[in-house]
């Protein structure tokens, strides 16, 4: 019995090993049950500052839930002892480097400090104050430690610059191309005409970012002024906070130019899209256009591409590329039914929104395949649909609708153009990369002494045939598996081509 009195849990050996710690300025590694270490922390009271992470009262202190989960898992730990703070605070950082625990992100997660989030993406774009990095569409301004400072600021440019923040909901464009900011007093107490269009509001969100900029880097003096003014005072722990939150707010203040070029480009198709808007009939702008183009030689190496074009511009991240796997030959219809039955079946199964307008690269029989995909799959809410015939520039509708020829110099056509002709070089590029592969492969095999192991590893090696063609017989012997003999016969087939 009174062995097991005596036995003693984790929690009692780490207790005991906190009151053998000295009190000296140094480092400690929290470490969990398989020693991966968790945090790594600096002390100027090695023994005072480790001793506090075992206290009851100790998880009540925090506010986190990232802290609180972190000291639950803490099952060990190592200390060094220095000889200053200023030792300590450069052996800290320098094993934060080495070991990269996740729990050190606590100094500069943005979730404690407040950013001001701009939605560019969306056609009248509001202002927020948020604590968290939800998207990457969006542009951020912060993180900023000041809340009092930043939330005047983020008031302040309601008033100075006629913007919306997050609270309000403007009314809809109109047949003059203007909307509604606010449908109540706001719109007296601010000062600012209330009925504009998208181009002027959106001059007025770019002053307000330029505004944003400028207080920025004021702040961020401020910031590396009072960072400074900690170290002085030997108060290494806080300084080494400041100092991350600078580089922080520093890389948030550097990308900006982008943001400016962004609300550019979406000025610049505000008109082309407004105007396709009224020549379709459609409820809004088609802010997301995805365009599908078939291509192959002669039924050969059929393939399609999907581009996607967001506020008039190429949006690469969700450009597609499709094989076509249910038949093979040369059959256009067949694989516009596929390859639309593929993209939109997926996006409708995993609940994602589907674009405002699909464009097809082709005539009717193309646009009706495409109609008749979305129809026999059931997807709801079918987008409209029309193709863009290469002969005379025409758009094409499903069913009995009757073409329109719009004159060359409209912007919808040439913003259709311009989609139409993204998807036609996305598509020639994918057919030409397979034909330059099976060319490849059955040159390769014609060689004698290739076999599959040999073609791989040239494959690997090498780009293309054209890369292929130029080496020498020395740069073919440092192939693993090519000896000089068989490098000297590869090279001579290679000439004779």
């Amino acid at each position: 019995m009174d062995g097991v009195q005596n036995m003693k849990t984790p929690k009692d050996e780490l207790k005991e090993k906190v009151r053998r710690l000295p009190e000296t300025p140094g480092v400690y590694l929290m470490k969990d049950a398989l020693g991966r270490t968790l945090y790594v922390g600096k002390a100027k009271n090695l023994k005072r500052r480790v001793s506090s992470y075992f206290q009851p009262s100790r998880k009540q202190t925090y506010q986190q839930p990232k802290v609180n989960a972190m000291i639950s898992l803490i099952r060990d730990f190592e200390t060094i002892s220095v000889r200053s703070d200023a030792e300590a605070l450069l052996l800290e950082s320098k094993l934060i480097k080495e070991h990269r625990p996740r729990h050190n992100t606590m100094l500069t997660d943005d979730k404690r400090f407040l950013m001001i989030r701009v939605d560019i993406h969306n056609p009248i774009p509001k202002f927020q104050l948020v604590r968290t990095r939800k998207d990457n569409k969006s542009r951020y301004y912060g993180p900023f430690p000041y809340t009092k400072l930043v939330r005047t600021t983020y008031r302040e440019l309601q008033t100075k610059f006629g913007i919306l923040l997050n609270n309000a909901t403007p009314s809809g464009v109109r047949e003059d191309g203007t909307f509604q900011l606010y449908q109540d007093a706001r719109a007296e107490i601010y000062g600012h005409p209330n009925e504009i269009t998208p181009d002027e509001y959106k001059e007025r969100v770019n002053l307000a970012c330029q505004f944003l900029e400028g207080k920025s880097k004021e702040w961020l003096k401020e910031l590396e002024q009072e960072m400074l003014q900690a170290s002085q005072n030997l108060q290494y722990e806080k300084a080494a906070e400041l100092r991350d939150l600078a580089k922080a707010l520093r890389e948030t203040i550097s990308p900006n130019r982008k943001f400016k070029h962004d609300l550019r480009t979406d000025r610049d198709n505000s008109i082309p899209l407004k105007v396709l808007q009224e020549t379709l009939g459609l409820p809004s702008p088609p802010a997301k256009i995805e365009c599908f183009d078939i291509s192959h030689i002669s039924g050969s190496f059929c393939v399609a591409s999907m581009v996607h074009f967001l506020s008039g511009a190429p949006d690469k991240s969700q450009y597609r590329r499709f094989k076509i796997k249910t038949f093979i030959g040369n059959d256009d219809f067949r694989a516009m039914h596929e390859v639309v039955t593929r993209r939109y079946v997926r996006l409708h199964n995993e609940n994602k929104p589907l674009p405002d307008l699909i464009l097809i690269d082709g005539g009717k029989g193309q646009v009706n395949a495409a109609l008749a995909a979305l129809e026999s799959n059931l997807i709801p809410c079918i987008p409209p649909i029309v193709g863009l015939a290469k002969k005379e520039e025409t758009l094409v509708f499903p069913g009995e609708n009757e073409d329109l020829h719009l004159s060359r110099k409209n912007p919808a056509l040439r913003l259709l153009q311009r989609v139409r002709d993204e998807a036609h070089r996305f598509a020639n590029n994918f057919n030409a990369e397979l034909r330059s592969m099976a060319i490849r492969n059955s040159f390769l095999e014609e060689i004698p002494g290739i076999g599959p192991s040999r073609k791989k590893i040239l494959l690997q090696h090498f780009r293309d045939l054209a890369d292929l063609k130029k080496a020498k017989p020395e740069e073919l012997q440092k192939i693993p598996g090519i000896g000089p003999k068989f490098a000297n016969t590869l090279a001579t087939h290679l000439r004779n081509l």
